[in-house]
């Protein structure tokens, strides 16, 4: 028992991957911590998007806490864990599109659409990633039925309903807000399938152009994870803070008076 803890806190100094997971998890830790204890400095309309900014990073970090010693121990790629966190903080990520555009009249049903592209991104990718035979058309079949609903919500962020309604929006914050999302899935997600082709049988793996290694899946997606998941929030944040004083100013300014 005592071998196997000091096992799991020896971090090999010429692997990356394992030190990615452990930034990893202290980072998404920390974020979580930030995000839920900023939400008493917004205003009440945004305490649920900074609330679900923590819920996102918090179940990434208790992954990250069992992924990295996983990994440590077996030397292999966490998969059933990872896709267990995305199909908790992928869906949650959307809904932040969501609450974002509400106030410009965004209905329920916007939300179970992104919600719904979510799962096919999710669902469609574990299955050719798990239950990969190592074949490049079994790996090709799966990830271009998973970029259906990635470019589903791709779409809605940049020329579909979410980009229209925040176009629609009065608040300038709102509108740099969602564009800097949209960015976060046009850039950051795109990370996500560069990780998928790097399996055996995918288009960038050892069976196909030979430019990645099966082991670097894990630190493209540990890397991935980190910038996207805080950055979302971060962003959120921002918005939250901005229009929070705004509202905050004027009351402020009579009270001095």
């Amino acid at each position: 028992m005592q071998n196997s803890f000091l096992g799991v806190l020896t971090i090999p100094v010429d692997d990356p991957v394992a030190f990615t997971f452990f930034i990893g998890y202290m980072a998404m830790a920390a974020a979580a911590v930030f995000f839920l204890f900023e939400r008493s400095t917004v205003a009440d309309k945004w305490k649920t998007s900074l609330l679900i900014s923590g819920l996102i990073t918090g179940i990434a970090a208790v992954h990250y806490y069992y992924m990295r010693d996983f990994y440590i121990m077996s030397k292999t790629t966490p998969i059933a864990l990872r896709y267990i966190d995305w199909t908790l903080t992928v869906p949650l990520m959307v809904v932040e599109f969501y609450l974002l555009v509400r106030a410009a009249g965004a209905k329920v049903a916007l939300l179970w659409k992104l919600v719904l592209a979510a799962l096919v991104m999710l669902v469609c990718g574990y299955i050719g990633e798990a239950f990969t035979d190592g074949s490049m058309g079994y790996s090709a079949l799966w990830g271009t039925l998973s970029t259906v609903g990635y470019l589903y919500i791709l779409y809605s962020a940049w020329m579909g309903e979410v980009a229209q309604l925040a176009a629609k929006s009065e608040s300038e914050a709102v509108q740099k807000g969602v564009r800097a999302l949209a960015w976060f899935i046009l850039v950051g997600w795109a990370i996500y399938p560069i990780g998928y082709m790097a399996m055996p049988g995918g288009l960038l793996g050892p069976d196909g152009a030979g430019l990645l290694r099966p082991s670097d899946l894990d630190l493209i997606y540990n890397i991935g994870d980190a910038i996207n998941k805080i950055g979302f929030g971060l962003v959120v944040y921002g918005i939250a803070r901005s229009e929070s004083a705004v509202k905050v100013a004027p009351s402020s300014a009579t009270s001095v008076v």
